[in-house]
């Protein structure tokens, strides 16, 4: 008989952390590949090697596991751009070959990354049956407001002009991901190093036009 889910107004066990590592990981594979409605808690349990209860005891059930996980992967996602930014666009750096090294090193890392793409589509997918996911899509995101803090520092400089550095880190992202991004959510055939330079090249000559400052 399976066990009905956790009483949720008991407080969730922490628990082990490497157990809830590999419950998310198991969880996040089998959510994947299977759909939010079709995934079932045994599977997950069976893929982590814990029991079902440990995982009721932790997560309480499994839309909470669901929603939980999602956000774990895209605060993992937003932690790795944001040292990806520092890496290729410091704020003292130099404004067009860091704009280059960042949109090559982020266009690189959406056309190359089958999880991201597969956690894309499966949000896109079931973001209607749940609100806190429906917000994450709508919006900017935390990686969209880190690359407009950015930015915000280059105009400070006196090398861009932005009166809206959200909106500017918007277009900045569209322009250099938007073609890859696309690409990579339906399954189609990888773009090759030389067309993503010329991908990226082109957003970034753009974007400099639409937001350095008149040189007249």
């Amino acid at each position: 008989m399976p066990l009905p889910p956790a009483n949720t107004d008991r407080p969730l066990r922490q628990g082990s952390a490497d157990k809830r590592a590999a419950i998310e990981r198991a969880a996040l594979a089998v959510f994947v590949r299977e759909g939010y409605a079709r995934a079932s808690v045994d599977a997950i349990a069976a893929e982590a090697g814990v029991s079902k209860r440990t995982i009721y005891d932790y997560y309480g059930d499994k839309e909470r596991l669901f929603v939980g996980v999602l956000t774990d992967t895209i605060e993992a996602s937003d932690a790795v751009f944001s040292a990806l930014l520092d890496r290729t666009l410091p704020a003292d750096g130099d404004l067009p070959s860091g704009l280059l090294a960042f949109g090559r090193e982020f266009a690189t890392a959406v056309a190359r990354s089958p999880e991201r793409a597969a956690v894309m589509r499966l949000m896109i997918a079931e973001a209607h049956h749940f609100p806190a996911l429906l917000r994450q899509l709508q919006g900017a995101g935390a990686t969209q407001r880190m690359l407009a803090t950015r930015l915000a520092t280059f105009a400070d400089r006196g090398l861009l002009d932005l009166p809206d550095p959200l909106e500017a880190a918007g277009h900045l992202g569209a322009l250099v991901t938007n073609a890859v991004s696309l690409r990579s959510l339906i399954g189609a055939d990888l773009v090759d190093e030389a067309e993503l330079d010329q991908i990226v090249t082109s957003g970034v000559r753009v974007f400099l036009r639409a937001y350095r400052p008149d040189r007249d």
